[in-house]
């Protein structure tokens, strides 16, 4: 075993080195997700009176319990749990996939795991190294969310930070066996993923048929296990107990199938293609590439309206007579109607998380070119507009089709104009486009600052959701460009502004025709 072993320091101070970026924005992400939301609940719910109305309320609504799970108690700590416990789960879940992919099959894939396990390197120290730096990050996650917790009372701070670092280590033992499984590292985030959304499903389908989380369906789900925690709401310690030999009995089958393939190899292999090809050029060849991430993001969003939709009828009556929490409903979806600005201000948040989709396939370029699949496609008859061509077609329309799904699920949802919504969420796509033409101009400009654009399109996200919330000012606001588009429905069609439409999507075209010709004029893998 000491041979199988050798060399996993060395290769997780590696991993720990390369994702020292990566890593802490994760782990800011996923804590100030809680940590951000006692001083967001103070301010809305200031009185014990406003808390309880809200326990009530939302434990009434199966929507709310679908999309957050049932309310324990009604303290601000027991509130902030209820609020950012699932979707902090969610994304430390998220951030353990992306780190072990990252650290096992990606590196299979790119070759580089052939030379390193050609010298000293045990055979699975790899997938050891892999597996610790993801517990590295979830530990530090469970350290700050107790921290910056405590205050609220230190068992139910504990609780949660714990259950929060386990749900985040259960897939990313979930990661490790879907790595060797599949021979590619898209296949293996989407497999994962495609287990985190079921997981999601579950819990939500329980917790919408049951009040207390006692559902089979939620028990059934990671998730599940982390609202039934309950922190500050009597812990439930022995409910973390499930992790452990959950975490335990994944990771030793990882281990068993990682002793059995051999490197570079996977259980689950890719079909052959067509003996004689059927791709009909560089745009098909796109499409080939990109329809799995486009069907994906489309069947999420198209699940995501559904279930915001269904919301709505209850948000007047979880708002009540809540000033707070009406001005900033307000502040995100517009004057009007309270469910009318609700869908406005969800048509937005889809339009935000529509930009991470057009970043993703924007940057699937920088990913063919560095994997040196655009080289041989260069060297021959195909030009470098056309083939980049062929993806930003996928992007920018692909943007199209998720945010018309997303629009679709929210009028579905809601049982009113399906119409309406639709070209609620198709209003924000401007806003879209510019983060994802910026993509195109990192990307034929500076290539080696192209995953900037990422940080972009978070720093954009986090302002038009949280900072509504937390009041900042308007000119903080507008320095996202989705600030600048009129929010539908409510204010009625007549007070449609098309000037800030057309300007944005000039200013797109302008940013993605100048990274096309930089792209033009640079050297390939530059």
């Amino acid at each position: 075993m000491r041979n199988q072993l050798a060399g996993t320091g060395s290769l997780l101070s590696l991993a720990l080195r390369r994702d020292r970026v990566l890593m802490p924005v994760w782990i800011g992400v996923v804590s100030l997700l809680v940590l951000s939301m006692p001083a967001s609940l103070e301010a809305t719910y200031a009185t014990a009176a406003e808390r309880a109305g809200l326990l009530v309320t939302a434990n009434a609504n199966g929507s709310l319990r679908a999309l957050y799970g049932p309310v324990f108690g009604d303290s601000i700590g027991a509130l902030s749990a209820w609020k950012g416990g699932v979707f902090a789960g969610l994304c430390a879940a998220v951030m353990s996939l992306v780190i072990v992919v990252r650290h096992t099959r990606e590196e299979e894939e790119s070759g580089r795991q052939e030379m390193l396990c050609a010298a000293m390197v045990g055979r699975r120290a790899p997938l050891t190294a892999a597996l610790l730096a993801a517990l590295v990050a979830n530990a530090l996650v469970a350290v700050l969310v107790t921290a910056g917790l405590s205050s609220r009372g230190a068992g139910g701070a504990l609780a949660l930070g714990v259950g929060l670092g386990a749900t985040g280590s259960l897939f990313a033992a979930l990661a490790a066996i879907a790595a060797q499984l599949t021979e590619s590292a898209r296949s293996a985030k989407g497999l994962t993923g495609a287990l985190l959304g079921a997981a999601f499903l579950l819990r939500a389908a329980g917790d919408a048929g049951r009040v207390a989380g006692g559902s089979a369906l939620t028990w059934a789900s990671p998730l599940g296990w982390l609202e039934n925690v309950r922190p500050f709401a009597g812990e439930r310690w022995w409910v973390l107990g499930l992790f452990a030999p959950a975490c335990a009995v994944l990771m030793v089958l990882a281990y068993v199938l990682a002793g059995r393939r051999d490197l570079g190899m996977s259980f689950l292999a890719a079909r052959p293609g067509h003996a004689r090809g059927r791709l009909g050029g560089v745009w098909a060849l796109a499409w080939r590439l990109q329809r799995g991430s486009v069907l994906g993001w489309g069947a999420a969003f198209l699940v995501a309206g559904a279930s915001f939709g269904a919301m709505t009828d209850g948000v007047a009556q979880l708002v009540g007579d809540n000033e707070r929490t009406r001005e900033i409903i307000e502040r995100m979806g517009g004057q009007g109607a309270m469910a009318d600005s609700f869908l406005a201000a969800m048509a937005a948040l889809l339009a935000m998380v529509a930009a991470l989709y057009i970043v993703s396939s924007v940057l699937r370029l920088g990913g063919e070119e560095s994997a040196q699949r655009a080289e041989p496609l260069l060297a021959g008859a195909v030009g470098r507009l056309a083939w980049a061509g062929g993806h930003l077609v996928i992007a920018f329309g692909g943007s199209v089709l998720v945010l018309a799904l997303g629009g679709l699920g929210l009028g579905l949802g809601h049982g009113q104009d399906v119409g309406a919504a639709v070209g609620a969420c198709l209003a924000q796509l401007p806003a879209v486009w510019v983060l994802g033409a910026l993509a195109v101009l990192l990307y034929g400009a500076l290539p080696r600052f192209a995953v900037a654009a990422w940080a972009v399109a978070g720093a954009v996200l986090a302002l038009g959701w949280v900072g509504p919330a937390l009041n900042l000012p308007r000119a903080a606001l507008e320095l996202s460009p989705f600030a600048h588009l009129p929010r539908l429905p409510g204010a009625g069609a007549g007070a449609f502004e098309w000037i800030p439409v057309l300007t944005l999507t000039a200013v797109a075209a302008l940013l993605a025709v100048a990274g096309l010709a930089a792209l033009r004029r640079r050297d390939v893998l530059a």
